[in-house]
């Protein structure tokens, strides 16, 4: 029996919204059905199990998110840093403006069940240094003093906004909370660090 297209979208949005409160591991297929409206039957049935469904849904908002964000634009900009403070503002008021979307990438990705990593690591470990290449060709416009490797310039502002990330995951539960103050502050620290890197700290 085909699932609608309609009712397909309807069946993964009641089901983000589940994933997204309870986390993988406490979200029950009882849990699913009852939140979509069909039966545990049915959930078996059109997504094999609660593990297909789950990356059913990883896999339905990856694609919106990258519709959304176009990461192949940043690659339209000059300069690497302007790119990377308004791409990060860009990714983060859509996220806080589609909360479950992000609950469930955060665990996906920054807290993966057991159960999960070796799959997550298979289907998306591609995707993700698919990514880091798209701002490398970027990063290679930015004028570097004599005898500083590319490369390794590269990695080192990769760290850096890293460390923010995993800042910013760990100060905030729920990101359709945050007020403007915490993140005009959060990417003002964030470009003065960049900054420390791309200048200079000593005179």
């Amino acid at each position: 029996m085909p699932l609608q297209l309609y009712e397909r979208e309807k069946v993964l949005e009641a089901c983000l919204s589940l994933f997204a409160r309870h986390g993988y591991k406490n979200t029950s297929t009882e849990m699913l059905a009852e939140a979509a409206g069909i039966s545990k039957a049915l959930i078996f049935h059109h997504f094999k199990s609660k593990k297909k469904l789950y990356f059913s849904l990883l896999e339905h908002c990856s694609k919106r998110i990258g519709a959304e964000l176009r990461l192949d634009s940043v690659l339209e900009y000059d300069d690497f840093f302007e790119a990377v403070d308004e791409f990060s503002r860009f990714k983060f008021n859509y996220f806080r403006n589609s909360p479950d979307e992000y609950k469930l990438v955060y665990e996906a990705f920054y807290s993966t069940p057991d159960e999960l990593k070796t799959d997550i690591e298979e289907k998306y470990g591609n995707v993700i240094a698919d990514k880091n290449q798209v701002w490398e060709k970027l990063f290679e416009k930015v004028p570097l003093r004599e005898g500083v490797e590319c490369k390794q310039a590269f990695e080192l502002v990769m760290i850096t906004l890293e460390h923010f990330e995993k800042k910013f995951l760990t100060e905030v539960s729920a990101i359709e909370s945050i007020d403007d103050e915490y993140v005009e502050n959060y990417f003002d620290k964030m470009n003065r660090f960049c900054n420390m890197i791309r200048y200079g700290i000593s005179p």
